[in-house]
Formats: C-alpha cells, sequence, structure tokens
C-alpha cells in the first residue's frame, strides 16, 4: 500500500474555492464531490499520524485534493507554546489511503486534536471545487520516542562538562513532610508520579512514579550546597545505597527554564522493579560506569560516584527509600524559591536544549 506525506501547507483562505454548486453553468451541473466519513487515525507518533477514510465511489475520479482541518482542541491542559500563527488547514494531492501527515511546525507531542476532511478538484483556472466538511473527530498526539530522547542525550552530553566526585545524593523538603512520612508512611518516603515540568513529550511526566534526589556538590567544597528551593530539611543518603550494580540508569529528559541553567533528568531504578520495566520500554538506558551525567565505578574495591558538572541532575529513584537509611538535619542556607522545577514549562526557543519534533 502507498503513503504520502502531506509536504506543503497552505492557508485556506488563500485558496480560491467555487464549492460544489457554483453560478457557473458548467460546475453547476457537475455531480456532488462524495464527502469522507468513517474517517480513521493511526500509527499516531509525537508529530505525525496516519490518516484514512472511506467514501462514496460516485464522482471518486474527479477528486484531485485533500483538505485536512486539523486544530488543536483547547483546554486548560494544551501545550501553550504550541506557534499560533502556524496554519492549521492542509492541502494534499490525492493519494492512496492511508495518507500520513507529518510536521513539527504545526504538531506537538502529548497534544488534543480535532480534525476534519473535505475532497476537492482542483479547475483549469486554479479555483476548487469541494464537498462537504466530514465529521469531526479528535485525537492526541503521542510521547516523545527512544529516538527523540535519544537526540535529546546527545545534545545534552555536549554541554555536561566535567565530572566530579560525590558521595551523597540528598532531598530536600519541609519538616512537615519528613514528619508525615514517620507518622503514616511507616518511615519510608513513597514514589509520586512526576509532575509535567520540562520537555512536552517527555514519557515521564505524569507517569513515571519516583522520588526526587539531587547529587549536586558545590565546587570549592565538594558538598552538597547549603541552598535549595525545597525546603529547610534535608534527607542524606550513602550514594551506594541508591545507586549501585543492583540498578540501571535511564535518560529522562534535557530542558531549560528560560535560564542559563539547564537540567538533566535521570531515572535509577532497581533491576527488575515494576519502575525498570517502565523506563526499559520508553528511556534510553545509560551505561552505569561510563556516561556522561552520572558514573558509578569500582576504583581498589569501593564504588566512585561522580556527576556532570555544567547541568543539573534531578535524579528520580523509582522505589520507596526507607529514612532509616539516611538523616534528616536542617540546613543552614536559604530557600531558593527562585530555581524551583516544579511543573516547570521548557523554553521552547532554546537551540540547546531542543529537537525537530514537536516541544
Amino acid at each position: 500500500m502507498l503513503f504520502c506525506s502531506v509536504t506543503y501547507i497552505l492557508k485556506i483562505t488563500a485558496i480560491r474555492i467555487i464549492g460544489n454548486k457554483s453560478q457557473d453553468s458548467g460546475i453547476a451541473e457537475m455531480e456532488e464531490l462524495p464527502v469522507p466519513h468513517n474517517i480513521k487515525i493511526s500509527n499516531i507518533t509525537c508529530d505525525s499520524f496516519k490518516i484514512s477514510w472511506e467514501m462514496d465511489s460516485k464522482s471518486k475520479d474527479r477528486i484531485t485534493h485533500y483538505f485536512i482541518d486539523l486544530n488543536k482542541k483547547e483546554n486548560k491542559n494544551s501545550n501553550k507554546f504550541k506557534h499560533k500563527d502556524v496554519p492549521t488547514k492542509l492541502v494534499a494531492k490525492a493519494v492512496p489511503l492511508p495518507m500520513t501527515v507529518r510536521g513539527h511546525w504545526f504538531l506537538s507531542p502529548r497534544t488534543e486534536y480535532t480534525v476534519a476532511v473535505q475532497t476537492a478538484s482542483k479547475q483549469v483556472d486554479g479555483d476548487y471545487v469541494v464537498s462537504e466538511w466530514s465529521e469531526i473527530i479528535e485525537f492526541c498526539t503521542a510521547d516523545y520516542s527512544k529516538v527523540h530522547l535519544t537526540q535529546l542525550l546527545e545534545k545534552a552530553e555536549v554541554i555536561s562538562g566535567r565530572m566530579l566526585k560525590f558521595s551523597v545524593f540528598y532531598r530536600n523538603q519541609h519538616k512537615e513532610y519528613f514528619d508525615y512520612i514517620r507518622e503514616h508512611h511507616g518511615n519510608a518516603m513513597q514514589p509520586s508520579v512526576k509532575d509535567n515540568s520540562g520537555s512536552h513529550g517527555s514519557p515521564i511526566s505524569g507517569k513515571l512514579e519516583g522520588i526526587f534526589f539531587s547529587c549536586s556538590t558545590e565546587f570549592n567544597t565538594g558538598k552538597p550546597p547549603q541552598d535549595s528551593p525545597y525546603g529547610r530539611y534535608r534527607f542524606e543518603i550513602a550514594a551506594e545505597k541508591l545507586f549501585n550494580p543492583n540498578t540501571n540508569l535511564y535518560f529522562g529528559d534535557f530542558y531549560c527554564m528560560y535560564t542559563a541553567y539547564h537540567y538533566v533528568i535521570l531515572v535509577i531504578a532497581p533491576v527488575g522493579s515494576p519502575g525498570d520495566e517502565f523506563c526499559k520500554l520508553r528511556l534510553p538506558q545509560l551505561n552505569s560506569k561510563d556516561n556522561k551525567f552520572l558514573t558509578c565505578a569500582e576504583e581498589d574495591g569501593v564504588l566512585v560516584y561522580h556527576h556532570a558538572q555544567d547541568v543539573i541532575l534531578e535524579v528520580i529513584y523509582t522505589d520507596p527509600v526507607d529514612l532509616s537509611l539516611g538523616t534528616v538535619a536542617e540546613i543552614t542556607g536559604h530557600q531558593l524559591m527562585s530555581l524551583s522545577t516544579a511543573n516547570a514549562k521548557k523554553d521552547p526557543s532554546c537551540k540547546t536544549c531542543n529537537i525537530s519534533v514537536g516541544r
């Protein structure tokens, strides 16, 4: 079966449409063009889909083009970064169905759209005779695939910088958080669903359950910074208790928030755990001993840990973590709320951390 991509876009207002019933007697005598029905959407990716439909055979041989009316479905969770000035009326030559519609300039990942179709017949003077519009159907584009995430990974590697040694992972929260964990969860921090911060197409946003940790250190001390955007109390745990030969490491995202700082999200999952199975299907796996972001390698019989200096790492651990495995203490620095990434939206114009698919 043949497939065809929509390779050009025109504003529908720029096309002179004369409809099925024209005052021109020559056109008025033509039979009406068939109206598409039973529209089906398949093979959906983050920036493409295949579309097919049924239509009566009557006057089918007169069809030269298809008009596709594609619009983002407006709702409170819609992608606010979709370019508003890009037309969504697509014009394609009539080809065997299904037809592939592809374009990162008008399709965004994980976004709901509506679509309707017309058949059209181009006349010798350049005008179009068109059918009635089909029914409107809805669909949602997909998340980034491993291929797209690998492209993000490669861009992140370029700016990761040299590796610095570290020894602990840490998690900052308010005192009430740790009190609640002790009282209601038997002293164990529980995984929760990741928020929608970062790339709009990230397959972990709103789906992966885990616990956020940091591992960045101050260049001059080699220790965690005393400031935090998330709370004045810090849980510290030895790195080997979360990241070791019994865990797998995955790349999750690369983004910025209209600042010079760039963030890399990594996922650590115990081998064979539900989190590990989730990530295997969706995320690029990293070599724990040799990558540009976070490493765990044995030296003289001891596990030694390094993190990238020039990106801020956000590490998600996918299993519960008992507070007894580490320590909780108040930090002496400030709570820098401006550095919080909670539900932060990615800058879609940054050339450093964006790829050529929907943002």
